[in-house]
C-alpha cells in the first residue's frame, strides 16, 4: 500500500502587502480579531462541556447512591457505575480535544502577530513561562485530573458493589 505524502504546510499570510493592496493591514487586523474572537469561543465551549459533564458525573453518583440505599439491590448499581466510567472516558477526550485544538490556535495568533505592530498574547505567553514556571499554570492541567477522579470513584464504586453486602434495612 503506498504510503500518503503529506502536503507541505500553507503559508500563514498568502499575499504580500503590494500584491493585496492598501487595506492588506487593515483586513490582517480584522482576520486577526476573528481568530482570536474564534479561540475565546472554544474555551466557553469547553468551560460549558465541563460543566454539562460534572452535573452528569453528580447525577450518577447521586443514583448510585439512592440504587445502593435501596430495600432491593438492582442492575443499576453495576450499570451506573459503568456508565460513570464512560462518560468520564468521554470527558477527558473532550478536554484533551479542546486543549489541543486551543493549543493550535494560540499558536496561529503568535504566528499572526509577528505581522502586528504589538505581539500581546506572545508577550503575555513569555510573561506566563510558557506555562511551566511560577507564574502560570495551565487550567487544562487541573481540570483532565477531574474526569481521572471520577474514574477511580466509579471503578470503586463498582467493586464495593460487588463485595459488599447489601444494607440491613431496619423496620421504623
Amino acid at each position: 500500500m503506498a504510503k500518503k505524502s503529506k502536503a507541505p504546510p500553507r503559508p500563514l499570510i498568502q499575499q504580500t502587502a503590494q500584491q493585496y493592496g492598501a487595506a492588506f493591514k487593515a483586513d490582517l487586523f480584522e482576520q486577526y480579531k476573528l481568530y482570536v474572537a474564534s479561540a475565546e469561543k472554544v474555551s466557553e465551549r469547553r468551560v460549558t462541556a465541563n460543566n454539562y459533564l460534572l452535573t452528569v458525573n453528580a447525577s450518577l453518583v447521586t443514583l448510585y447512591g439512592l440504587a445502593a440505599a435501596g430495600r432491593y439491590r438492582t442492575w443499576w448499581i453495576i450499570l451506573v457505575p459503568i456508565a460513570g466510567m464512560l462518560v468520564a472516558v468521554a470527558w477527558h477526550r473532550i478536554i484533551t480535544s479542546y486543549r489541543d485544538l486551543n493549543s493550535v490556535k494560540f499558536q496561529v495568533i503568535h504566528e499572526l502577530e509577528e505581522h502586528l505592530p504589538a505581539a500581546l498574547y506572545g508577550y503575555e505567553w513569555d510573561k506566563a513561562e510558557q506555562g511551566r514556571g511560577d507564574a502560570y499554570h495551565p487550567l487544562s492541567h487541573l481540570e483532565r485530573w477531574i474526569p481521572i477522579v471520577f474514574m477511580v470513584l466509579y471503578a470503586a464504586l463498582a467493586v464495593a458493589s460487588y463485595f459488599l453486602p447489601p444494607p440491613v434495612l431496619t423496620p421504623s
